[in-house]
């Protein structure tokens, strides 16, 4: 998660429809997988893994950002986070990362990193922003270096040593309205490098929550389109 987008949401990111509905997909996909120690990397703020340890069993979260001014330790729900800007070996049986393989060079030689920091049967959840013909001024503003496709993620993922268990596209029911967005955005030139994440109205927020909420059921099936790739493995 990009410490920029959490800048400008602050305390409002857990009532913004992209991100509660996007945790709730990762809650959803981790049902019945009984998590412990959570290894959150790219973590920015640290959301995704609070979120889990508010709703799930996990007793504890660390959290890795090179871009953490110090490190830190807070807690969630009672739960024991630790912010840290690196970690050597960890006994992790569930790895986050969410939307980071789109920020580095490498995405491979990341990745491998971690599989190789955690022990074998460790789950990895993946996300990253789907697909190039999508890319704008926002994904200049948060330094991404390209969008996926379900085939090339998952691709990478095994290149990294993991097995896949589950891929699939989601937020595909808003995906029509962003791709008209970025229509319009070419027809008019070039964009500046800019954020286009923006606070929404209570209004706004329920509607397009209860759009993705009707998709999460189906989600599993989806290798059709959406703005993000998401894709489950194990070591």
């Amino acid at each position: 998660m990009d410490l920029k987008e959490s800048d400008i949401l602050g305390a409002d990111i857990g009532r913004h429809w992209y991100y509660r509905s996007k945790a709730r997909a990762m809650t959803s996909l981790l049902e019945g997988y009984e998590a412990q120690r959570i290894l959150d990397v790219g973590a920015g703020s640290g959301f995704f893994s609070r979120h889990l340890l508010g709703h799930t069993e996990a007793r504890e979260a660390w959290c890795v950002d090179i871009s953490y001014e110090a490190e830190s330790d807070s807690s969630e729900a009672g739960k024991a986070v630790y912010y840290r800007r690196a970690v050597e070996q960890l006994d992790a049986d569930l790895v986050l990362l969410m939307d980071v393989l789109e920020h580095v060079d490498d995405d491979r030689g990341l990745l491998r990193e971690y599989v190789a920091k955690v022990p074998i049967g460790s789950r990895f959840l993946i996300t990253v922003p789907a697909f190039q013909w999508m890319w704008s001024g926002h994904d200049v503003f948060l330094e991404h270096k390209r969008r996926y496709t379900l085939a090339q993620l998952e691709r990478v993922v095994r290149d990294a040593g993991l097995k896949v268990r589950g891929g699939h596209y989601y937020f595909g029911a808003v995906l029509p309205l962003a791709a008209m967005l970025r229509l319009g955005e070419r027809l008019r030139g070039p964009q500046p490098a800019s954020s286009q994440l923006t606070r929404h109205s209570l209004l706004s927020n329920t509607l397009l929550s209860s759009l993705c909420g009707i998709e999460r059921p189906f989600m599993r099936f989806n290798r059709a389109g959406g703005l993000s790739v998401f894709c489950l493995a194990e070591k």
